[in-house]
């Protein structure tokens, strides 16, 4: 996703309501989300779905690696070295 131009990428939903087809196409020929205002003010956010899917993925990532980093600080877990070294037991022949 590339990043926001501000004197092209907000619009009005006015404006989207009436070029709704034309913009859609341009944020997934860009892949730079449009940003819609309400009432002079931003409103809503489009984006392309493929980087809306990698959003969400980071994102999910980003959390495990949180949870994951709370469970060490507590004591819980194992270290990365102890990991490994199960993983080679396992499989190793």
């Amino acid at each position: 996703m590339s990043h926001i131009q501000l004197d092209q990428d907000i619009r009005s939903l006015s404006d989207f309501r009436a070029n709704a087809a034309s913009y859609i196409e341009r944020v997934k020929s860009k892949r730079r989300p449009l940003i819609l205002t309400q009432h002079g003010k931003s409103s809503a956010v489009l984006i392309d779905v493929e980087d809306y899917q990698k959003m969400l993925d980071k994102i999910e990532l980003l959390e495990e690696l949180s949870a994951a980093r709370k469970e060490l600080d507590n004591g819980e877990g194992i270290s990365h070295d102890e990991f490994i070294n199960e993983l080679r037991s396992q499989y190793s022949s």
